[in-house]
């Protein structure tokens, strides 16, 4: 032992007897600005997620219910309650917190002999910090404990991808899946987003833990189609991702996409189908699109026997003849439907339902008849020149693509419209070797399509003209003539949009080889009139929109046919219902 650690003890005599440093008024003391204090939360900032629940080691925070508010999609409406008899003041909460709602004050003092009132709700409850904004602990870009991030898709650059047609995104390798599962905050936010609800979270963390199989099966309770839809699903789900607030949300269609991907070939072994005893029912099913292959699946494994209805003479609607195989490949989606048909799905090709059998026979065949035919026909504008040669129809035209046609549009060609579908229609005729304009009467912002199609179809040369539409199209000297007038931005009409009107003396005219129409869609009626239908002023199936049910006691209807042109998530969800609510049916 030192001479030092023998004298140390006494050294330390020598501090009782200089001046204390006691805190004359410990309670008024102020902190420092950035002192970890008592909790605050933005309440209209925060979304409900239970981040902060989840990573709280000493589970010092619930989520609780708070009367006045309401949950929304993307907002569970739950609030974080601090219980401060467990809180170690760490912030591991504020620094996972995806919308940096969650902040700590500077205030430390808090006295009271009821200990209940230290269980409070940030935000909600009225307490001096909780307005505080400036002092205390925020969280910044650098101490947040999420990626934020996406993990970039292999794809081929945009001067390859536009001369072919074939699949131009490789899809996630293992390394890439992982990494993007890992950016996954488990919040479940999403699934209410999803039209079908998908367990989320759960095949997401299939994807960390190296469990494909258990991945899928989760899938398919609630979507046969996960290869399809995780190539083109429009992704509703990320659109309200928690971790989507300050970084990009989680590639959750790509994910859905890379399970899909690695487990096609084994589908059969991994899902094993045990439908339920045979019920001895039948359902007719109208229309072999993604409303009715999901429909005749998920009426197999109840117990019931489903034939569909195909005006065609190949299953897919939609999805297979108005999507082009650079989106979704036509052997990935053969392989989702010829899986479907597998579980003994009878299906009656070339049969279009008003002209080669009427409803009112398969009504009679069926125990139950579920509607579910798309909107392949092209709406029209009101303009001069519409049945000139070289204007086509955009479902038209996809669905020659769709067979495997590449007909010869000429050098220039202008697309109409701002969907999908003029997307779809832009991005094709640049495939096929043309130059592309596409008039759009609003702006880009309020263009419907999707903004990656937006994004990719000007990567691959498409001029978009903004504020533009056509009035009136003639032949002149073997072209086409596309008189355009310039617009502007009015008053919001019924849908909340601004209405375009046209400005005084801004004509102009476009040459073309070819214009495409694709401003719209519609339901084809023949279907409706042999029986007492109800429909909409929009022409479409009226239902109870709980059940899908019309009408008439056993007829049900969903998708486009129901809605209106909508995407195939939704009409995989309307699917899904109708079986459900079928089988409810059938069981009284």
């Amino acid at each position: 032992m030192s001479l030092k650690d023998i004298i140390s003890p006494f050294y330390a005599w020598k501090r009782a007897f200089e001046k204390p440093y006691t805190i004359k008024d410990p309670v008024n003391r102020k902190a420092a600005d950035l002192y970890r204090g008592f909790h605050t939360n933005d309440i209209e900032k925060c979304i409900g997620c239970g981040s902060c629940e989840e990573i709280c080691q000493n589970e010092a925070i619930d989520m609780v219910e708070v009367a006045e508010l309401v949950a929304t999609k993307g907002n569970s409406g739950l609030k974080p309650l601090i219980d401060y008899g467990r809180c170690c003041w760490c912030a591991l909460c504020v620094d996972i917190c995806p919308t940096t709602s969650l902040g700590m004050s500077n205030d430390y003092t808090w006295l009271s002999e009821d200990p209940e009132v230290y269980r409070f709700v940030p935000g909600i409850d009225e307490l001096p910090w909780a307005n505080e904004s400036e002092k205390g602990y925020k969280r910044g870009d650098e101490s947040w404990l999420v990626n934020g991030e996406r993990e970039k898709m292999p794809e081929q650059e945009a001067d390859e991808r536009k001369n072919t047609f074939d699949e131009f995104q490789d899809g996630y390798t293992d390394e890439q899946a992982i990494i993007e599962a890992n950016r996954c905050l488990d919040c479940g936010i999403c699934v209410q987003a999803c039209p079908t609800h998908m367990d989320i979270p759960q095949y997401i963390k299939a994807i960390r833990d190296g469990k494909l199989d258990e991945g899928l099966r989760i899938m398919f309770q609630t979507n046969p189609m996960v290869e399809a839809c995780g190539r083109i699903c429009t992704a509703k789900c990320e659109t309200v991702c928690a971790v989507g607030h300050e970084g990009k949300p989680i590639a959750i269609r790509w994910l859905k996409r890379y399970i899909g991907d690695k487990t096609y070939d084994r589908k059969d072994e991994i899902i094993d189908l045990k439908p339920k005893p045979a019920s001895g029912k039948k359902v007719g099913i109208i229309g072999g699109g993604p409303a009715g292959l999901t429909a005749a699946y998920y009426l197999r494994t109840l117990g019931h026997d489903a034939v569909i209805y195909e005006m065609h003479d190949k299953l897919g609607g939609m999805l297979k003849w108005g999507i082009p195989d650079y989106r979704l490949p036509a052997d990935v989606l053969q392989r989702e439907i010829d899986y479907i048909i597998r579980q003994d799905v009878e299906v009656k090709y070339n049969t279009k339902v008003g002209k080669d059998i009427m409803l009112e026979d398969i009504h009679k065949e069926n125990d139950a008849v579920f509607v579910c035919i798309g909107a392949q026909l092209g709406t029209e504008m009101p303009i001069e020149g519409l049945d000139t040669e070289g204007v086509l129809s955009g479902v038209g035209f996809l669905e020659k693509i769709g067979k495997g046609e590449r007909p010869d549009l000429g050098k220039d060609v202008v697309v109409v419209g701002g969907g999908n579908t003029a997307m779809d229609c832009c991005r094709s005729s640049v495939r096929l070797g043309s130059d592309v304009k596409v008039v759009y009467r609003r702006t880009e912002k309020e263009m419907p399509a999707d903004e990656i199609e937006i994004i990719e179809a000007k990567e691959e040369g498409v001029d978009i003209q903004i504020l533009t539409s056509p009035v009136k199209i003639e032949k002149k000297d073997g072209r086409l003539a596309i008189e355009c007038i310039k617009m502007e931005l009015g008053e919001p009409d019924k849908s909340g949009r601004r209405r375009p009107e046209p400005v005084k003396g801004s004509e102009y005219t476009i040459i073309a080889d070819t214009c495409i129409m694709a401003v719209g869609q519609k339901v084809e009626p023949e279907i409706m009139k042999d029986l007492d239908i109800k429909l909409t002023r929009w022409g479409t199936f009226e239902v109870n929109t709980d059940t899908l049910k019309s009408n008439q006691d056993t007829i049900y209807a969903g998708g486009d046919c129901e809605t209106g042109p909508d995407d195939a998530i939704r009409a995989i969800a309307a699917g899904k219902k109708a079986a459900y609510f079928i089988d409810k049916q059938f069981k009284g």
